[in-house]
């Protein structure tokens, strides 16, 4: 006898019915928009809820993809970025393992990285299966990048690209009953730039109340300076000859924006900083600095939180295009300017060198500014919130030559899409997959029951250590690293010039602007 075919799933969501397919016994439901498609008249305002449409929508591919430029060479041999042609770009994907309004499962919700300028939601590695396995409703979403999303004009709102994941956030609450999901046990994670986002989302007045975890993956709440954002969109007008104002750009054609952006862009730098995107402090949807209001406001407070890093993030921003040798050349000149982006004195970088005698130049300044940027601050969040936070470090090397534990390569293991090609790209072969099952086994657990399987963090501050070994906890692995920057804020002003770091040669405006060329990126990768 011939098995019955299993029918499609069809769910009903606040603007109509929508169409998926079982995969493997998983119900999936791809590109369902949230919201409008945001160009013509929406083009870089708030976004708009979709209009309504009768009978069932099918949602069996991906939707399009937000406006983004490609990767350089170099980063595409080792990161993937799909693209989806179309306008109706805020959309999100649902991943069920049991599409009924009673099941009450657990929700997770995926916001992707790529410096707020790459990525999506169809990102292969990023595939919500595994997670539905486990008894989760997985749920992806697109969001506008670049200027499009984070573009800082006096004509418009600011951050409508973290307004569309906010809108989106509504609509999960709202949504995802009838897919099998608890609007009551949602967990936003993210990893670099989407981590960023779920720090200013938690701290945002009109997000409060819809989110019960976070997980922050390589990413601290944080907003920019308003200053930066403002040159890049100058410097875009500039190049374009048109007014600095969203109903200038507005009438720029997309691929001429994108290639704009991405010329500009290349004047950045994770290392040495410089004008690029990112959340800005608008008085609205984001009133002050996140974190600040995170760590001493009265935001979030129920929220269980789990943050980490990779041991060698710095290398996904090195290794590429032969900078790591580079930074290890210039030498004490790139010390001078990693102390310039990290607003240091000597010490700091002097007591680096005694602790890892035996690193190069291009460690130091990569782990460095790796604390500057990201491991103070998420320390500052824990020591916040101890009784509901957990901490995390993954220090499995890849196999791909000089890549490390570096930026985004955990990201196969917490998803145990080990499998994919997408994922050998940056972890290259023979990736453990005990390794996976621990991660990813973690991560369900937090969303689940809140408790990932290891210690909250107190004053012995304990970090799960997710390695080539057995998982295990260590107690302060960064905290002779991280007493330096407390040590250095206590110091009075360092009157000691850059120039002492040089070997006592004079400083030189001609060197400091070359290891400033050095340290560019190709495509311009802040954060992936």
């Amino acid at each position: 006898m011939t098995a019955a075919v299993q029918a499609d799933p069809v769910v009903s969501t606040p603007y109509g019915a929508v169409r998926g397919r079982y995969e493997h016994g998983i119900a999936v439901f791809r590109g369902i928009p949230y919201a409008a498609p945001p160009f013509g008249p929406r083009r870089f305002r708030p976004p708009a809820p979709p209009e309504p449409w009768d009978g069932v929508r099918d949602a069996g591919a991906f939707g399009p993809t937000p406006p983004k430029p490609p990767y350089s060479e170099a980063f595409a041999r080792l990161l993937s970025d799909p693209v989806v042609p179309g306008d109706d770009c805020l959309n999100l994907n649902v991943w069920t393992p049991q599409p009924d309004p009673g099941a009450r499962l657990p929700v997770l919700i995926w916001l992707h990285g790529g410096a707020l300028t790459r990525g999506s939601s169809a990102v292969p590695v990023y595939d919500g299966r595994t997670f539905a396995r486990d008894g989760v409703v997985f749920v992806s979403v697109n969001y506008r990048l670049g200027v499009e999303g984070y573009g800082l004009f006096p004509d418009v709102p600011a951050n409508p690209g973290l307004r569309d994941q906010l809108a989106a956030l509504h609509w999960v609450h709202e949504s995802v009953a009838a897919f099998g999901g608890d609007p009551d046990r949602i967990t936003l994670f993210g990893q670099s730039a989407g981590a960023i986002s779920i720090g200013a989302l938690l701290a945002a007045p009109q997000a409060q109340g819809l989110v019960r975890r976070a997980v922050l993956q390589s990413g601290p709440p944080e907003a920019f300076e308003r200053d930066k954002v403002r040159r890049m969109v100058r410097r875009m007008a500039t190049r374009l000859k048109i007014p600095a104002t969203a109903a200038a750009f507005a009438d720029v054609d997309r691929e001429l924006l994108l290639r704009t952006q991405a010329e500009v862009g290349r004047l950045s730098s994770p290392v040495l900083g410089g004008p690029s995107f990112g959340i800005v402090v608008d008085g609205d949807l984001v009133p002050r600095d996140p974190l600040e209001a995170l760590v001493d406001g009265d935001v979030a407070k129920d929220v269980d939180l789990m943050m980490g890093w990779t041991s060698d993030e710095y290398r996904l921003w090195l290794v590429p295009g032969g900078l790591l040798e580079r930074v290890d050349r210039l030498g004490a000149v790139a010390l001078a300017g990693a102390m310039a982006r990290c607003h240091c004195g000597t010490e700091v970088p002097r007591g680096y060198r005694a602790l890892h005698p035996e690193a190069g130049t291009a460690e130091i300044v990569g782990q460095l500014v790796t604390d500057h940027l990201l491991r103070l601050p998420l320390h500052r969040l824990a020591d916040a919130r101890p009784d509901s936070s957990y901490v995390y470090e993954f220090a499995w090397p890849s196999t791909v030559p000089d890549l490390g534990a570096c930026h985004a390569l955990e990201l196969g293991f917490v998803f145990d899409t080990g499998d994919v090609p997408e994922s050998r790209k940056l972890a290259g072969e023979g990736a453990p997959q005990e390794l996976a099952d621990a991660m990813h086994g973690a991560w369900v657990r937090f969303a689940v029951e809140g408790d990932p399987g290891w210690e909250r963090w107190n004053d012995a501050h304990p970090v799960r250590i997710f390695g080539a070994g057995e998982e295990h906890t260590a107690h302060g692995p960064r905290d002779a690293e991280l007493a330096l920057w407390a040590a250095d804020a206590l110091t009075p002003a360092d009157s000691t010039p850059a120039s002492a770091l040089l070997d006592g040669s004079p400083t030189r405006a001609t060197e400091l602007r070359s290891v400033v060329r050095r340290l560019r990126l190709p495509g311009s990768v802040r954060r992936q």
